[in-house]
């Protein structure tokens, strides 16, 4: 049942990876290379559901209980998955395993009260690529197609009510579903 979790945590990521791509295709929006200045913010919160697969394969990596002892041990609010000296487009040391919210942002629409869709971006994107951003915003209002957040909240919600009802800081969530994972596991050997 667990892993039928994780796959279906997964399956979500990957649609919403192919929209995000779609998205980023058509609007010409990317986030600046090796930016990564959003994922300092001390109040990121995430489900423990949305960590379940990253949880899974620490496990299957035998770095599970590496990574409970790294969050138990640290008072820091950053992302412990965050890796400012690492090379490249990304600060993310498992990109392929971040959270919805860190997938969601910049490239992603919330819903107003109006039903109107508006662009969920950064201040960087905003102001660096202003032509793309207003372009991008004025075509998500005509319908151009931009993963929604809360259609993709929702969709992890469907999988399990019980890991995706409360929000926690995300360094919180990760250490619950590595909590998760073991506990799971340690019932089965």
């Amino acid at each position: 049942m667990l892993l039928e979790k994780v796959r279906a945590v997964e399956e979500v990521f990957e649609n919403l990876d192919r929209e995000i791509s779609t998205f980023q295709s058509w609007s010409g929006l990317h986030c600046a290379w090796g930016c990564g200045k959003c994922c300092f913010k001390p109040d990121i919160e995430a489900t423990i559901l949305e960590f379940l697969p990253f949880a899974h394969y620490l496990y299957t990596e035998n770095r599970a209980f590496e990574w409970l002892d790294k969050i138990k041990s640290s008072d820091s609010a950053i992302c412990h998955i965050l890796n400012p000296t690492q090379p490249g487009a990304g600060l993310c040391s498992e990109y392929k395993h971040r959270g919805l919210i860190c997938r969601l942002f910049g490239y992603s629409a919330r819903t107003n009260k109006y039903g109107t869709k508006e662009l969920v971006t950064c201040q960087i994107i905003k102001t660096e690529q202003q032509p793309q951003y207003e372009a991008a915003a004025a075509q998500i209002v005509e319908e151009k197609p931009v993963p929604v957040m809360n259609q993709f909240y929702m969709q992890l919600h469907a999988i399990d009510f019980e890991l995706t009802r409360e929000f926690f800081p995300i360094n919180e969530a990760i250490k619950r579903a590595i909590e998760v994972i073991l506990h799971y596991y340690a019932y089965r050997e």
